[in-house]
């Protein structure tokens, strides 16, 4: 009896045909991710470039990519024009503290008055520092007979068109004051102050209700009061010019 011959078992073999779509699959992925990216550049010129070259890639130039263009270019916020007149209009102001600056300096040049006065432009205003005694005999509020000249000159130097706000300002050192007239360097820095202003308004022209005087004593030193030096610093009169426009562009009222 012949012997029954055995049937070999069928090979199986992996169908791999998916791989192909798969493989499609993947391309047609990284040429959208390749395509985003360039989406988010405004480079005009190389996402042009890139729709080409995948346009042929993937389906000979079908058009996959033809339509696809960079994200605009922004436009530049172009400034408020009310942002601008204030800007423009503060620094306009600032000029002329400059100029104001300019004109007391090249007084304090020629009479020689360096070491009595002294200007500086703060975010205040013009600041212009007169050392007591240039104005006062010491313990007093009184402008000597010998200086009125000075206080008549730095009051025609404050006479501006259009007019500013001016604050006086007295100081002293931290000697203890407790004279007949005056019970505390309190009382004497702001009479200083006080005295000092009626030289400047004393013209008719100028309205009284832009200026002001105040005075602070001891308690707001520039220098050390150990030394001779340090105290003549302290006692002093600050004639503080306002700005007219502030930096915001806000007018000081």
């Amino acid at each position: 009896m012949p012997k029954r011959r055995k049937k070999k078992k069928a090979d199986h073999h992996m169908d791999e045909s998916w791989l192909l779509p798969y493989s499609d699959l993947m391309t047609l992925l990284l040429a959208l991710f390749i395509v985003l990216f360039a989406s988010s550049s405004v480079d005009e010129a190389k996402l042009q470039q890139m729709s080409q070259v995948f346009n042929e890639i993937i389906d000979g130039g079908s058009g996959l990519l033809e339509n696809t263009a960079p994200n605009p270019q922004p436009v530049p916020v172009k400034p408020d024009e009310d942002e601008e007149e204030d800007n423009s209009s503060y620094l306009e102001d600032q000029k002329s503290l400059g100029e104001i600056q300019r004109r007391v300096d090249e007084y304090i040049a020629i009479n020689e008055l360096e070491n009595q006065f002294a200007t500086k432009l703060t975010d205040e205003g013009l600041m212009v520092t007169i050392r007591d005694s240039i104005l006062f005999a010491t313990g007093s509020a009184n402008i000597t007979p010998d200086n009125m000249h000075i206080a008549d000159d730095i009051s025609e130097l404050l006479r501006f068109d259009p007019p500013r706000h001016i604050i006086v300002t007295g100081h002293t050192d931290d000697v203890p004051m407790n004279s007949t007239e005056f019970k505390s360097n309190w009382e004497l820095s702001v009479m200083r102050a006080v005295n000092f202003l009626k030289i400047i308004v004393k013209d008719d022209q100028i309205d009284p209700l832009l200026f002001s005087a105040k005075g602070y004593g001891e308690f707001q030193p520039i220098a050390m009061n150990d030394t001779p030096e340090g105290r003549a610093q302290n006692r002093r009169v600050e004639v503080l010019i306002q700005p007219l426009v502030m930096s915001d562009g806000t007018a000081v009222e």
